[in-house]
Formats: C-alpha cells, sequence, structure tokens
C-alpha cells in the first residue's frame, strides 16, 4: 500500500511517497513556485540522481497532477499506475478547537477548516488548494488532514486563554492554538522511547528551530503550552517573524510611519527576526559563518536568539516541574550547534549540563545525539523529526480502524527497536 503525504505551501508543495508494507519511504520531493511562475518539480528516488523538470504551475491542482505525472513516468518515476497510491495525507495547519487528532476528510471536515482559514490566511488557503487539486485528480482514494494544532488541544483553558476581553475568543475564538504538532508529537514520542519511559511519564520541553520556531512544554506525555499563538507570529524569535514583542509596538510605528495594518503585518511577519536584525540574512549557516566572521549584527542576532531559547526552558521548566529532557529538532535546530550552546550554556543551576564536543559534533539530520554530559540531571537530545511519517501512519491507521489518540494510539517510533531509515 502506498500512501502519499502533501504539504501544501502558499508557492510550493512539498510530497512523500511512502511504502507501508515495506515501511520505506520509495521518493520525495517539492513543486517550487507554484502559481507564482517558472515552476518546476525537483523529484528525489533513494539510489537516483535527483530529477528536475520546469513546468509551470499556475495552481495547486496543476503541481499536485505533476507529481503524480512524475512518480508514474516511466523514466523517473517508482508507480506503474497511479492506482496504487491508496490514500493522501495533508497537512492542515489550523484545525481551530474543533480538531483533536487527524480525520478523514469530508465536506464537513473541508468546511469546518475553511471556516477557521481567517486564522491562518498564509497557510490554510493552499493546504485547502491542494485537497481540492488531490481530491480532483484522485478521485475516490481517501484523503486525510492532518492538523498543525492537534497535538495542542490539551492544553488547559488557563494556558491557552489571553488575557483579552472574553467575548473575543466566544465570537471570534482568540486564544493560543499552537502549530508544528506533528513535530512535536514526534520528537516527544522518540525522546520518551530513548529515555526508556512510557510516554505519560515524561516531562520534557521540546524546541522545533526553523524558519518558524516552536517550542512545547510536554508534561505527562501531553502538550501543556507552546510558544506559538493566535497566529505563527507569536513566541520566539523567527528567520523572518519577530516572536514576542510589546504589543504596543505596532500601533506606535503604524503612527510613526505612516503604516497600514497590512504593512505592519507584513514586517512583523516577513521583514523581522533574524532577517531584521542582520537586514539580510534568514538562514542561520549565513548568520553563523558571518558572525564567525566579525560581523556584529549577525552576532548580535545569535545572541537575541540564544537568549530568547534559553527564557523559553526556564519559563517551561516551571511550567512542567521536574524535566527529563529538552529535545531540539527541525533545521536549525538538528543543525545549529552554536544556537544550542549558546541556549543551554550556564543552565548548570537547573540541571542542564552541556557537553561541548558533543554538541559540535551533532550536526547531521539523520542521527539521534545526546548534546548533554552522561551525569547531567537533565538530558539534552538532537532529535531529526519526521513529520511525513506521523502523517503516513495517522493515514494508514485511519484506513484500517486502528487510530485513536496520541496517548492511546502506538506509533512505530514510538518503540523502543525503532530504526530511523
Amino acid at each position: 500500500m502506498d500512501i502519499l503525504a502533501l504539504n501544501c505551501g502558499s508557492s510550493s508543495v512539498k510530497y512523500q511517497l511512502f511504502d507501508w508494507s515495506k515501511k520505506v519511504v520509495v521518493a520525495k520531493g517539492m513543486v517550487e513556485r507554484v502559481v507564482i511562475g517558472d515552476s518546476f518539480i525537483l523529484h528525489e528516488v533513494p539510489g537516483r540522481e535527483t530529477y528536475r523538470e520546469n513546468s509551470d504551475c499556475p495552481d495547486h491542482k496543476t503541481a499536485v497532477d505533476l507529481i503524480l505525472r512524475t512518480l508514474t513516468s516511466p523514466e523517473y518515476g517508482v508507480l506503474k499506475d497511479i492506482k496504487q497510491i491508496a490514500a493522501v495525507g495533508h497537512r492542515v495547519v489550523h484545525g481551530g478547537e474543533r480538531f483533536t487528532k487527524s480525520v478523514l476528510i469530508n465536506e464537513d471536515v473541508l468546511e469546518a477548516v475553511t471556516e477557521v482559514q481567517h486564522l491562518a490566511p498564509l497557510h490554510n488557503p493552499p493546504n485547502i488548494a491542494g485537497i481540492e487539486g488531490a481530491m480532483a485528480v484522485l478521485p475516490g482514494v481517501p484523503q486525510v488532514a492532518i492538523f498543525d494544532t492537534a497535538f495542542h488541544q490539551t492544553m488547559p483553558e488557563h494556558a491557552y486563554l489571553y488575557p483579552l476581553p472574553f467575548e473575543w475568543y466566544e465570537k471570534y475564538g482568540v486564544r493560543r492554538y499552537g502549530f508544528h504538532g506533528t513535530s512535536h508529537l514526534y520528537v516527544s514520542k522518540r525522546a520518551a522511547a530513548i529515555l526508556g519511559k512510557p510516554a505519560r511519564e515524561c516531562n520534557l520541553i521540546t524546541m522545533h528551530i526553523g524558519n518558524g520556531v516552536s517550542h512545547c512544554a510536554i508534561k505527562n506525555g501531553v502538550s501543556v503550552d507552546t510558544s506559538m499563538g493566535l497566529t505563527p507570529l507569536e513566541g520566539a524569535m523567527m528567520g523572518t517573524r519577530c516572536g514576542d514583542i510589546d504589543p504596543a509596538i505596532p500601533a506606535f510605528m503604524m503612527q510613526k510611519d505612516n503604516l497600514s495594518a497590512k504593512e505592519i503585518d507584513g514586517i512583523l511577519n516577513k521583514k523581522s527576526g533574524v532577517f531584521g536584525i542582520t537586514g539580510r540574512f534568514t538562514d542561520r549557516r549565513d548568520v553563523i559563518e558571518h558572525a564567525q566572521g566579525g560581523d556584529k549584527l549577525c552576532s548580535l542576532a545569535l545572541d537575541i536568539e540564544g537568549y530568547r531559547l534559553k527564557k523559553y526552558i526556564g519559563t517551561y521548566l516551571a511550567v512542567v516541574g521536574r524535566l527529563d529532557a529538552v529535545i531540539f529538532t527541525a533545521g536549525v535546530g538538528e543543525m545549529g550547534a552554536p544556537i544550542r550552546a549558546k541556549a543551554i550554556e550556564g543552565l548548570e543551576h537547573l540541571g542542564i549540563h552541556l557537553d561541548r564536543e558533543r554538541n559540535a559534533a551533532a550536526m547531521t539530520r539523520k542521527r539521534e545525539s545526546l548534546i548533554t554530559t552522561d551525569d547531567s540531571p537533565v538530558k539534552v537530545y538532537v532529535i531529526p523529526t519526521d513529520e511525513e511519517l506521523v502523517f503516513t501512519e495517522d493515514v494508514a491507521a485511519i484506513l484500517d480502524g486502528s487510530y485513536t489518540d496520541h496517548m492511546h494510539f502506538e506509533y512505530s517510533f514510538s518503540k523502543p527497536d525503532f530504526v530511523r531509515k
């Protein structure tokens, strides 16, 4: 049984084809520049050279069609027939309060996702377009929605409600929702397996650090707080997003520079964070390289990011109480050793003892690594995330009727003998 995972962004569609019977990734890739022109597909098959094809994709349906055409190509594909695809799993960024786990998509589900798209205007519309495109190209094939927000629906009211007029929550759903749920789910299950404890007995702080950044306080195996809020703008410093700031700043700058609401929103989301400080970089590899070369603004950006990460560790330690481990994941979390060091150095009084050599050596997205000393009371791990595997296992379990919530469903990666392929 082959399962296709789709992650549709505003101008891209990432995909992965998973052979469920063999438990292996058959192919993966991305269609870039969807809608904006000069589109192309990058198609990767284990053991082969990456294939690239330029093909205009004015919409997401065309992009999905290109993916399926590439997967079934006699020369570059891996499928003899499109009918080999048994189901499709879709990443949906925002599910609002209704969805606490992955679900089979029907008209009612699609309508509910559409109703909350105002809460994620940059993400839900392309997610919906991808679903509609896949349903059009693959009629009759089961489609499953995997929600970024679902993992965080265990947060208590006092954590997800803002100190704002309560009617805003009642009328418009203004509350903390959280994102990157599949990533936090995956690495928390892997951490529990590494620690040799049931997930329900683990207290963790998981730190997903990429261009987008979110942290999660996990107590007894479930999310009790997370850094992103109503939208992905709140929380940590990110590649282009500001994260936590004084809420009076937008109104202040709108008056000073005569900015519209749309303009200030664009600045906070696309021109702030690491880019805002350095004035030119979002990729932390560039920032680290130039900081080491003496660029003061790049050094400052690293110091700000490390300091803010450290504050979240302290904050969430207060929330979860006894702490088993801190987990770093995603591109920067997995590869950014200097940033990890800035986040956890000096935390010996909290029981975290960094091993600098281990941290410096943990620079791969293929291996799970301990980066604290053997005698550190609180462990810190670098665990490469695998959101697509969560998608695939949710889809397979929904198809065979074995799926439940994540605390009662046994994922393959939650087992001690799991080996990441």
